[in-house]
C-alpha cells in the first residue's frame, strides 16, 4: 500500500490465529504505517486471554525516524518489562510501544533512553508527536 494505511483486521485475525494455533495467553503486534522512509505512523495492537474478542491498540505515534534498527528489540524488551512493573497489559502494551518510538529518534541499536524518559511519552499529552 502506498498511502500507508493499515488493514487493522487483518493484523487482529493473525493475533487470534496465533492464540488459537500455540495456545498463547497474550499475543502482541507492531503497526507501521510507512509515509516514507523517515516518516513513520506506529503503535501496537494487543490480545491478551481477557477479552478475545477486541485487540487493544495502543496510542498512535508519529515518528521522524533515525534510525529503525533496534526499534523491535526495543518493543520487545519494552514489552517484557511492562508486563513485570505494569499494573495490566495496556500499561505495558503503551511503555513497549513508547519506547520503541524513542529508539527509532535516536542513531545506533541501543536504545538509550531513561525509564522516565519512556513513562514520559507513554502517559504524556497524546499527541502523539515524538520529540527529541
Amino acid at each position: 500500500m502506498e498511502s500507508g494505511e493499515l488493514e487493522e483486521a487483518s493484523y487482529f485475525e493473525v493475533a487470534k490465529e496465533l492464540k488459537r494455533l500455540y495456545n498463547f495467553d497474550t499475543v502482541a503486534i507492531t503497526l507501521r504505517e510507512s509515509f516514507s522512509a523517515s516518516h513513520n505512523g506506529w503503535s501496537a495492537l494487543l490480545l491478551d486471554e481477557r477479552d478475545c474478542s477486541q485487540p487493544y491498540r495502543s496510542k498512535r505515534y508519529d515518528i521522524q525516524i533515525v534510525d529503525r534498527v533496534g526499534g523491535g528489540d526495543a518493543f520487545a524488551g519494552g514489552l517484557i518489562y511492562g508486563l513485570l512493573a505494569k499494573t495490566d497489559t495496556r500499561e505495558a502494551l503503551e511503555f513497549a510501544v513508547a519506547a520503541s518510538c524513542l529508539k527509532q529518534t535516536i542513531p545506533g541499536d541501543f536504545n538509550l533512553v531513561s525509564e522516565e524518559e519512556v513513562e514520559k511519552l507513554a502517559t504524556g499529552s497524546g499527541s502523539g508527536r515524538v520529540e527529541r
